[in-house]
């Protein structure tokens, strides 16, 4: 079973969930400046793609926190056992499309698939899906532009963790990004994103090819 439906009661969210799920304005977004010369030098040396090794990581530092397992949907919790990363994709029509990865340790399985099926979903101009069995995290690289940040808007729909950055930023011999990290404070807290995005740098820095 990669889902279940749980009760907050059950959960460590249950305060959480009676604070946050009626609230008019549940999402909290985060502003952070990721050093991100490792991914930069590692995908210009082994030819791969910058946002796919930042997908990546992003996967890897969300699977180490529980509260990411977790996510309100509709008034209900639910559980996943899998994560994730989606990634939006300018198509062959010049518009977008929305298309889901389903995260693995495996950086070369992840790239694969990466490759594989933006490369699909550019083609066919379809959206791939797979928010039914997984907790999906949202990305959104703007690349035409560098950007401070970004706030996403609450739909009341989708309650997703979503990410969005620009290009990055050199600064003498290194490179930054700043990127927005938008979650449901019926998910997590501040401390459980905090700790994310100290994962994310950690990662980010770890990671070897």
């Amino acid at each position: 079973m990669s889902k279940k439906v749980v009760q907050p009661k059950d959960t460590a969210r249950a305060r959480a969930y009676e604070l946050w799920m009626k609230a008019p304005n549940p999402m909290v977004t985060f502003f952070k400046n990721f050093d991100v010369t490792n991914l930069v030098k590692t995908g210009k040396r082994k030819n791969l793609r910058f946002n796919m090794l930042l997908d990546y990581c992003i996967g890897k530092a969300a699977s180490n926190v529980k509260e990411f397992f977790i996510l309100p949907v509709g008034d209900k919790l639910i559980q996943y056992d899998n994560i994730a990363v989606n990634i939006i994709v300018k198509n062959k029509d010049g518009e977008v499309s929305s298309c889901d990865i389903l995260f693995s340790e495996n950086l070369e399985e992840f790239n694969n698939d990466y490759i594989k099926y933006t490369s699909q979903s550019a083609e066919s101009c379809k959206d791939r899906d797979l928010s039914d069995d997984n907790m999906v995290i949202g990305t959104s690289a703007i690349i035409d532009t560098e950007i401070d940040g970004a706030v996403g808007m609450n739909s009341g729909i989708f309650n997703n963790p979503f990410m969005i950055w620009g290009r990055y930023r050199k600064k003498f011999f290194r490179y930054f990004l700043p990127v927005s990290f938008q979650f449901h404070h019926t998910q997590m807290d501040g401390a459980h994103a905090g700790r994310f995005l100290a994962n994310l740098q950690r990662e980010i820095n770890d990671l070897k090819v």
